[in-house]
């Protein structure tokens, strides 16, 4: 029987062992305000990786997200913008602090928010805007900016998959206001759970450590409305050691798409992955997309594929504004439902050879000339 070639998996190694153990041994698992040594070391370590003044380390990317909405006082009366193609903790961070999310199609090409219906969806209660940086790769933020600039609006990023990723020669984590980063077993570094928000301004960060231990400007008093949303300092040991390696992850990740890209690029009616000028890939995941004769055939595509223990998956198959939770926040976003239906995700990650690669290749080829 064949190996099963995962989607994603985490690259741990005794580096990692070894720094749980070294805190196991030292005895400090956590601390009251979340800044325990390990966490104020991978803070520093992670600030400085991306470019940004300042880093607050958190419990999940969910919890980044929802720390920053509260960081921005958005609440109830407010609306947020978002796409609706992601995973969704994006929305479900926005109704946690009591907003509207509002859903804005994507650009066909890149699967990230299209700038022109962003504009189309603001109102006078707009409040904030979530581009998601989709599958590694950044949404074209200058122009996202430009617009939240125009409109006195606040940027959050959520670049949970694009640990890496940059935009016009800045590495994601360092151009707006904030940004959310997600440290679960599939992204391209892990700590188990855990998350990273990353901002430039002090205020701001101040407000996300209040937050991120119930509110608290000082023990047993708070001040505004928080959480627990404390790293465990077990998290940030692994989080440094994996740190430390994902640029070799990266270059792992570039090699494996773009070897598949070149044992792809001549089967008609099937659209891979681009990475446009001035944008910088980070591979969370290669997602390719079925069109013409093709494009009905996604499902059963998969299935074969599961069948022969390639573990591809479809990220996403139901759009968030499809969800039941959802339903109520009409929408209509054509881009996004087409995508839906016509794309599907191959495994790229570290532990994918160049042989594992060849099958997959072969695997896909085989089944899409199928009759």
């Amino acid at each position: 029987m064949k190996v099963v070639l995962r989607i994603n998996q985490p690259n741990l190694g005794e580096e990692e062992v070894e720094a749980a153990t070294d805190v196991l041994r030292e005895g400090i698992l956590t601390h009251k305000s979340g800044a325990g040594p390990r966490v104020l070391q991978f803070e520093r370590e992670f600030a400085s990786y991306v470019g940004a003044r300042f880093a607050v380390a958190v419990n999940s990317g969910t919890a980044a997200l929802h720390a920053s909405l509260l960081a921005s006082d958005v609440g109830p009366g407010d609306e947020v913008l978002l796409p609706s193609f992601t995973f969704s903790a994006t929305a479900e961070a926005i109704l946690l602090a009591g907003a509207r999310p509002v859903f804005v199609d994507i650009d066909p090409k890149t699967y990230c928010m299209d700038v022109e219906n962003i504009e189309e969806k603001i109102t006078g209660r707009t409040k904030a805007i979530i581009p998601v940086h989709l599958y590694g790769l950044p949404a074209d933020m200058d122009l996202i900016n430009e617009v939240a600039k125009r409109n006195d609006l606040v940027v959050i990023e959520d670049g949970a998959q694009a640990h890496g990723a940059e935009y016009q020669k800045r590495k994601i984590g360092s151009i707006s206001d904030m940004t959310c980063f997600s440290f679960y077993g599939t992204k391209n570094m892990t700590t188990g759970e855990g998350g990273m928000i990353t901002t430039n301004d002090g205020e701001i960060a101040e407000r996300l450590r209040a937050i991120r231990s119930h509110g608290e400007e000082r023990p047993y008093t708070s001040s505004r409305l928080g959480h627990n949303y404390r790293m465990p300092e077990l998290s940030a040991a692994i989080g440094s050691v994996q740190l430390k390696k994902l640029p070799t992850f990266l270059e792992r990740r570039r090699k494996n798409a773009l070897y598949l890209t070149k044992s792809l690029e001549n089967i008609k009616g099937l659209e891979l992955p681009s990475e446009p000028e001035n944008r910088k890939h980070a591979w969370n995941l290669y997602t390719i997309r079925l069109r013409g004769s093709n494009a009905g055939k996604r499902n059963r595509i998969v299935q074969k594929l599961r069948s022969r223990n390639i573990e591809v998956t479809v990220y996403y198959e139901t759009p968030i504004h499809f969800m039941p939770l959802y339903r109520r926040f009409r929408s209509h976003l054509p881009e996004t439902e087409r995508a839906a239906r016509q794309v599907l995700s191959l495994p790229v990650h570290p532990s994918i050879t160049l042989k594992d690669l060849d099958r997959i290749a072969t695997e896909l080829k085989r089944i899409i000339l199928e009759r």
